[in-house]
């Protein structure tokens, strides 16, 4: 009933995904018992980028940044305007006779270079908003790879607990064979019996919980869980030996991108110090169907603003992004070292365990068990041997699924795949 349970919670969590399929391959990948194929980290982490939603939202901000730079490139609207002099008062004649018209053409003159100056402020402003969604893909193929450790750490966990089930059954068979010929007590084959019954339930969670762990990885591509991950990967801690590349370029592209805006901000700013002048051309219209030809023109005066305040805080924040710059590169940096010793101590504590603890644990349990069966030992001994092994192998599983969040981390923090995304990777 347990597995019959299990099974339909299973068929229940996999109905609820898109039938899309798992991924595509270029040639067979290799398959578990139930023909399901393995999917590597390397291709969970394509799937997840070319699946992510924000890749129109990227797209918007791209095109929304070029539309900037072209409105920053044109110049100023010219001016039309009409005047009407030598209107008589009421009852003074005739309201047409004596007027003056005068239409005039205006147009201000751009000096200082401010075009260029307000296009390099247009794209600086959408280089920042390129880099700040790079980052946010970036951030997500971290979460896909944290996904993926768990996934990973969740079918060690079920084996595990299988083991459990099968030393459990093992177990209560051989204590159920003791009571039947009296030679352990009636309360042996009780506990014997709770201690299968507790295993078995710790064993549909763990298939739940691996399951649930697939589905969560396979969400980000909107795709199915019948995929495997393979034990290999889980095992596989070479990644503490490779030297860790630089700060990603990705991250500090934004930092850039506000420096560049600062010191396109400073030329906006020094542009708009020097005055522009208005010239206006026009045609009079008098009042005897005479026709003159008017010019003028107008310089705003430096009185009181020169602008030098604006100029001065573009100035500060260009400063202040170089400062922030190189304060974000010395904590990244501070952090990557921090991970690369995590990850050589785990990777080392992950292989003692499995060289040194879990042999003489799985000895103890097998000469315990012998013991056991030669009625030298109780049936505390042997669960107290069961229990320090299974312990064991949990253990590993928590440092290994560590070590591949922090590898996680460390990959996020010095952009390693950042090729997935068709940016620039670190050299």
């Amino acid at each position: 009933m347990r597995a019959a349970a299990v099974s339909a919670l299973a068929l229940a969590l996999g109905a609820s995904l898109a039938p899309a399929p798992v991924f595509a391959q270029a040639a067979p990948v290799p398959a578990d018992v139930n023909g399901y194929p393995q999917l590597s980290l390397r291709e969970a982490l394509s799937l997840s980028a070319a699946s992510d939603p924000a890749l129109a939202g990227v797209e918007a901000r791209r095109r929304a940044a070029e539309a900037g730079v072209r409105q920053a490139d044109v110049r100023p609207n010219p001016n039309v305007g009409l005047m009407v002099e030598n209107l008589p008062t009421l009852g003074g004649g005739d309201i047409l006779g004596r007027t003056e018209t005068t239409l005039t053409y205006e147009q201000r003159l751009e000096r200082g270079g401010d075009r260029p100056a307000r296009t390099a402020l247009a794209r600086a402003e959408g280089d920042l908003l390129l880099a700040d969604a790079r980052a946010a893909q970036l951030d997500r193929l971290e979460l896909v790879q944290t996904a993926w450790a768990e996934a990973l750490a969740s079918e060690a966990l079920l084996e595990i607990a299988r083991e459990r089930l099968n030393l459990a059954e093992a177990f209560q068979s051989e204590v159920s064979r003791r009571v039947n010929a009296a030679r352990d007590p009636l309360f042996a084959g009780a506990r014997a019996e709770a201690e299968l019954a507790q295993a078995q339930i710790d064993f549909d969670q763990a298939e739940v919980g691996a399951r649930m762990a697939r589905v969560n990885l396979a969400k980000f591509w909107f795709g199915r869980s019948e995929f495997t991950l393979g034990a290999d990967a889980f095992e596989d801690t070479s990644a503490s030996r490779r030297e860790a590349g630089p700060v990603a370029q990705i991250d500090l592209a934004a930092f850039d991108a506000r420096r560049l805006i600062a010191d396109a901000q400073v030329r906006v700013e020094q542009a708009r110090a020097v005055p522009d002048p208005t010239v206006s051309l026009g045609v009079r219209h008098i009042w005897d169907n005479e026709v003159a030809l008017v010019f003028g023109g107008s310089m705003p005066l430096q009185r009181y603003d020169r602008n030098e305040g604006a100029i001065a805080r573009a100035q500060a924040e260009g400063v202040a992004a170089q400062a922030d710059r190189r304060a974000f590169e010395i904590e990244r940096e501070r952090e990557i070292l921090r991970l690369q010793v995590q990850l050589a101590a785990k990777a080392s504590e992950a292989r003692r365990i499995a060289e040194e603890t879990l042999p003489q644990a799985e000895r103890a349990v097998t000469l315990v068990r012998e013991g056991f069966g030669r009625g030298g030992f109780t049936y505390n001994d042997v669960m107290s041997a069961q229990t320090a092994l299974l312990q064991a192998r949990a253990r590993r599983v928590s440092i290994l699924q560590a070590f591949h969040t922090d590898r996680a981390r460390l990959d996020r923090l010095t952009g390693a795949h950042a090729d997935l995304l068709g940016l620039e990777t670190q050299p």
